[in-house]
C-alpha cells in the first residue's frame, strides 16, 4: 500500500495491525481518483472509517488543503497518525477516534464542511444509506461535494439518498465504488 501520486508519491503506508481492517487496494484507489479527478485545487476531505487513512492521505498528496480522519479503532487512529507523519501531512489533518455517527454530530456542531467524503465501512455495515443521509442532512457537505462510497460489489445503492444523487459506479472484483454528488434542491427520498 502506497501513495500513488502527488507530493507524497511512492510513500509506503503502514497497515493496521490485525485482520479487522480491509485497506483499499491501490487499484481501487487509483480508480476512485480517476473518477473524481486526479488532482485538487484545495478543498477539505472527510475520511470516515479511515482505517489506514490511505484515501484521505492520497487526497492530501493530490492537492487537498485539509483532511479529517475518523475511525473508532485505537489501532487505526495510531496508524493514520503514523502515516500522516511519514507523508508530512500531520499539520494539515485532524484525527478523531469515534464511531461514524458520533463524529458526524461532533463535526456538525463544529461547523465543518467538506468537498469530498470517503466512506469505506466494513462490507457487513448495514447502515451506509442512513449514514450518507445523516451526513448530508447534518450540513457537512458543500454544494457540489462528492461522496465516495466503497462497498461490496453485490450490493446496489439507491439512485438518490436525500439530497445526494448517484452519478457513477465502478466494480473492481468484489469491491464497488459508488459516487454521489450533493445538491441543494429537493430530491426523491429513494
Amino acid at each position: 500500500m502506497r501513495v500513488i501520486t502527488g507530493t507524497a508519491r511512492g510513500r509506503r503506508l503502514k497497515a493496521v495491525p490485525g485482520l479487522s481492517t480491509r485497506p483499499t487496494s491501490d487499484r481501487v484507489k487509483e480508480a476512485i481518483f480517476s473518477m473524481i479527478g486526479p488532482f485538487f485545487d484545495g478543498g477539505t476531505v472527510l475520511d470516515l472509517f479511515a482505517g489506514t487513512g490511505a484515501l484521505g492521505i492520497e487526497a492530501l498528496s493530490r492537492g487537498a488543503d485539509r483532511a479529517v480522519f475518523v475511525d473508532r479503532e485505537r489501532a487505526s487512529v495510531k496508524t493514520v497518525r503514523d502515516n500522516l507523519a511519514a507523508c508530512g501531512f500531520a499539520d494539515r489533518a485532524v484525527v478523531y477516534q469515534s464511531d461514524a455517527m458520533r463524529a458526524i454530530r461532533l463535526l456538525a456542531r463544529r461547523g465543518a464542511a467538506f468537498d469530498i467524503a470517503f466512506l469505506d465501512p466494513p462490507y457487513r455495515f448495514a447502515g451506509l444509506d442512513a449514514l450518507m443521509r445523516d451526513l448530508a442532512e447534518a450540513e457537512l457537505l458543500r454544494p457540489g461535494a462528492v461522496v465516495v462510497a466503497e462497498h461490496a460489489s453485490d450490493r446496489a445503492l439507491p439512485e438518490r439518498i436525500g439530497p445526494l444523487r448517484r452519478f457513477r459506479r465502478g466494480e473492481y472484483g468484489d469491491t464497488a465504488v459508488t459516487l454521489y454528488e450533493f445538491g441543494t434542491g429537493e430530491s426523491d427520498d429513494a
